[in-house]
């Protein structure tokens, strides 16, 4: 495997960064994750646009997008896989140790590895932890991941692929790695940016392509939702079928299956809606 790394390709084991780096130290960075099938990114434009404001948020230097862009195609035809998970990360660079940053350019790192299909339905518990919808760094995608960590291995260890959070004021939020939609009498729900969850691509493109609706949710739709679904770059639409072990019976259900299909139907037609 060959990794882009400030300005070309390197093999993997001199891909190196300072361990000065921002990023390393305390986690000074954004990225995006894409999926790439046979040799093609998914939504590229829209994770580039997603990248670039989250480095606004943090305070990072605008990112070369012409440069990601020729980063990605150069990685992407360099490792040929059928299913990959393409990592873009831009981080503060070499700076002190301590939360100043330094004078240093930005790191850019692009890697690629192999991505295994998710299956059509799976299981999430609710995590005993709150996301903050008033941090500073809210709705952006920051490579300061350690909350997830947590979360998901709390999620693994009962049994389940993804842990559920709600926020501060009760409200249903996102996942780890996810956005989360419900089927209330037979309306398809997802909770509003406000709530603190992050402006998820596929979400996105779900909300645009099936009809479904942003609503503020109280945590507890999740006893009472008829259908679960989740959201992400490499789960696309995954039904839900056990929710803190209470089974939806038939997962996926009609309008989980609905959104499925028309997902599929859309981003096999068009590959940078």
């Amino acid at each position: 495997m060959r990794i882009w790394i400030d300005g070309g390709l390197r093999d993997a084991g001199s891909a190196t960064v300072s361990v000065l780096d921002h990023g390393l130290t305390v986690g000074d960075g954004v990225f995006e994750t894409v999926k790439v099938v046979e040799g093609a990114a998914f939504a590229l434009t829209r994770h580039l646009d997603r990248l670039a404001r989250s480095a606004s948020g943090l305070g990072l230097p605008e990112p070369d997008l012409d440069e990601v862009r020729r980063a990605c195609a150069a990685v992407v035809e360099d490792n040929p896989l059928p299913l990959g998970r393409l990592r873009i990360t831009c981080t503060g660079g070499v700076s002190p140790l301590g939360s100043d940053r330094g004078d240093a350019a930005p790191t850019l790192v692009v890697a690629l590895g192999e991505a295994a299909p998710r299956p059509a339905a799976t299981a999430v518990v609710t995590a005993p932890w709150a996301r903050n919808e008033k941090s500073a760094v809210t709705g952006l995608k920051t490579t300061s991941y350690a909350e997830n960590v947590v979360a998901l291995a709390h999620a693994r260890r009962a049994g389940a692929s993804e842990a559920l959070f709600g926020n501060t004021a009760g409200r249903l939020c996102e996942g780890t790695g996810s956005n989360v939609f419900v089927v209330l009498d037979g309306r398809l729900l997802t909770p509003p940016l406000a709530s603190g969850c992050l402006a998820g691509i596929t979400r996105e493109l779900v909300l645009e392509w099936t009809g479904a609706q942003e609503a503020d949710l109280p945590l507890e739709v999740l006893e009472q939702a008829e259908e679960v679904f989740l959201t992400s770059t490499l789960r696309d639409v995954q039904a839900v079928r056990l929710v803190d072990g209470r089974e939806l019976p038939g997962a996926p259900g009609p309008v989980t299956a609905k959104a499925m299909r028309v997902f599929d139907e859309r981003s096999g037609a068009d590959l940078d809606p």
